[in-house]
């Protein structure tokens, strides 16, 4: 059976300041950042009716939208009391939470004077986007041949959607090949991230990340960062170049939608799930179901 259309499910979203019924959450079609890439968003997750950061990504969704020189309509405060509502109002004990802002139809052309800022939050029951067997073996990632780019040419910092059209068309073509997700590299060939995740990985016991200079540093990442510390595990934050990983013990992502997931497998070479990952998993899901 195909999954339910994500237009077609029924409930109530929160969109500029009051909730309305899902199926009428319309944008029209000439909407400034439907053609110029200029929304940003937030993916957050519930746990036993509780949305797990709230705070840490409601910020980073004022920062993403000062990024592209525009300001959110709403406080802080107040998005994160219209999050809370909507996950109530749609009954979420276990799901997702996906916060946008876009640039409305007021105006067309490169420049966005004169355009309306926009504010929706949708949330929806969500499970583990990997299933026990990922968890268990690890899935499998294809270098992109598409590149994380420069600070210098793009906002990226920022959780913008125009960032992610490369992702999108990476994990397409590995997803073509026989693989679930894409290694990203960056504009210098070192290891960046994968299509939405954060990269790991452990040597000789100490945990390595890639340095975030040209794109996001995670929620997860950074929390899973301070679990592994807490265990009194090394984490060494650095460029890492694509042959250092035949160096590597295991291999993990982070992200809010992944969670913790190891890497069985990156293009021809084949990982391990070893006892870090499985101790940060365990750790991480704990965490999540007692904050």
């Amino acid at each position: 059976m195909a999954p339910q259309a994500m237009h077609e499910r029924d409930g109530v979203i929160w969109m500029d300041g009051e909730e309305i019924p899902w199926r009428d959450a319309r944008v029209h079609v000439l909407t400034h950042s439907l053609h110029y890439g200029s929304a940003v968003f937030e993916g957050l997750r519930v746990y036993k009716g509780k949305v797990f950061k709230l705070r840490e990504h409601t910020d980073r969704l004022h920062a993403s939208a000062k990024l592209l020189s525009y300001e959110l309509p709403y406080s802080v405060e107040e998005l994160e009391a219209a999050t809370l509502a909507v996950v109530k109002k749609n009954e979420i004990d276990s799901g997702y939470v996906r916060p946008i802002a876009w640039r409305g139809p007021e105006v067309i052309g490169v420049s966005a004077k004169g355009t309306k800022v926009h504010v929706a939050i949708a949330a929806f029951p969500w499970p583990a986007y990997y299933g026990d067997e990922a968890r268990k073996h690890g899935i499998k990632l294809l270098t992109s041949t598409w590149r994380r780019p420069s600070p210098q040419t793009a906002p990226t910092a920022s959780k913008a959607s125009g960032l992610y059209m490369i992702c999108t068309m990476s994990r397409d073509a590995a997803e073509a090949a026989g693989y679930q997700d894409a290694l990203m590299l960056d504009y210098r060939g070192q290891v960046a991230e994968a299509t939405g995740a954060n990269f790991f990985m452990v040597v000789k016991g100490e945990l390595h990340t890639p340095t975030p200079d040209c794109f996001l540093d995670g929620i997860t990442r950074r929390t899973v960062m301070d679990l592994a510390k807490k265990r009194g595990i090394k984490v060494i934050e650095r460029a890492i170049f694509p042959e250092e990983l035949s160096q590597a013990d295991e291999v993990f992502l982070t992200g809010t939608a992944v969670e913790v997931i190891p890497v069985g497998k990156i293009d021809d070479r084949t990982f391990k799930v070893g006892p870090i990952t499985n101790q940060l998993q365990d750790d991480y899901q704990r965490l999540t179901q007692s904050f």
